[in-house]
């Protein structure tokens, strides 16, 4: 089998939601290294959308690239554009902390800060000088109900983050990224240091958060892509091979090279 990469991608299904954001004919280069070449999609407001190709494929690139994390490398370049709500990320008038505001992010290894619980939640509304405490209260009890944290740690905010389980570390860090109501939640494998229990929760929590934000999430696992994402697009070699509604991508894939990576042929 041919696994180069396509001249174009499938892209299929229909954008039943309205775009929150557009990547367009997008490249990122490290140094000289091409790590994406020419991905262009459209990725629907409320929805989950998963990215999905094997290890080294440009995946977590592109989600890192939707806030400008990649921004804190050396030597980088792009060449395209990615737009959020209409505003491309490069627009001279964008600055870049209230770009990552309003687009959140939580990492593969949860990583709370070494603060009480509370204070991990309230740490992005502190730094953007809110500082009365009913506003900080409501924030709080808001951010972990909607994490599904809340019942479990009501009774221990002032308590370190550290005590907590894994998964709840990792449900705090979802609290801590969606306390200032961000757009978009960004999701690089939430879930790949976590048991099946606590992966299940968050698999859950994500189908929730959806009906108050846009989620765009990097897994590795084809069952958790297949239960819990809306589209999914299938990255192979730094090149959009297929975008699609994710029942098509698992169930009558447009493209042999994605039939091949979701059945185990390779990946």
């Amino acid at each position: 089998m041919d696994l180069s990469p396509p001249a174009t991608a499938a892209t299929s299904g229909s954008l039943s939601n309205p775009c929150m954001i557009e990547v367009d004919h997008f490249s990122f280069f490290y140094g000289p290294a091409r790590a994406l070449d020419g991905i262009t999609m459209q990725i629907p407001e409320h929805k989950i959308t998963a990215l999905i190709g094997p290890s080294g494929c440009g995946k977590s690139t592109l989600l890192r690239n939707l806030n400008r994390l990649n921004d804190l490398l050396d030597d980088v370049r792009h060449e395209g554009d990615i737009r959020i709500d209409g505003t491309s990320l490069y627009d001279p008038g964008v600055e870049v902390i209230s770009l990552r505001m309003r687009v959140g992010m939580v990492f593969q290894k949860y990583n709370p800060f070494p603060k009480s619980i509370y204070e991990n939640v309230v740490f992005s509304l502190r730094v953007a000088g809110r500082s009365r405490k009913a506003e900080l209260d409501e924030a709080v009890e808001r951010s972990l109900r909607a994490a599904a944290l809340w019942d479990e740690v009501k009774d221990r905010l002032h308590e370190s983050a550290y005590g907590l389980s894994g998964g709840q570390q990792q449900r705090l860090c979802i609290a801590r990224a969606i306390a200032n109501r961000p757009q978009v939640l960004l999701l690089d494998e939430p879930c790949a240091a976590l048991d099946p229990g606590a992966t299940l929760k968050i698999e859950e929590l994500m189908m929730e958060l959806k009906k108050e934000f846009t989620l765009v999430i990097v897994t590795h696992n084809m069952h958790q892509a297949s239960r819990c994402s809306d589209r999914t697009a299938f990255i192979y070699l730094g090149r959009l091979v297929e975008f699609a509604d994710t029942e098509r991508i698992f169930n009558n894939p447009g493209n042999p090279q994605t039939e091949a990576y979701i059945t185990g042929r390779f990946g």
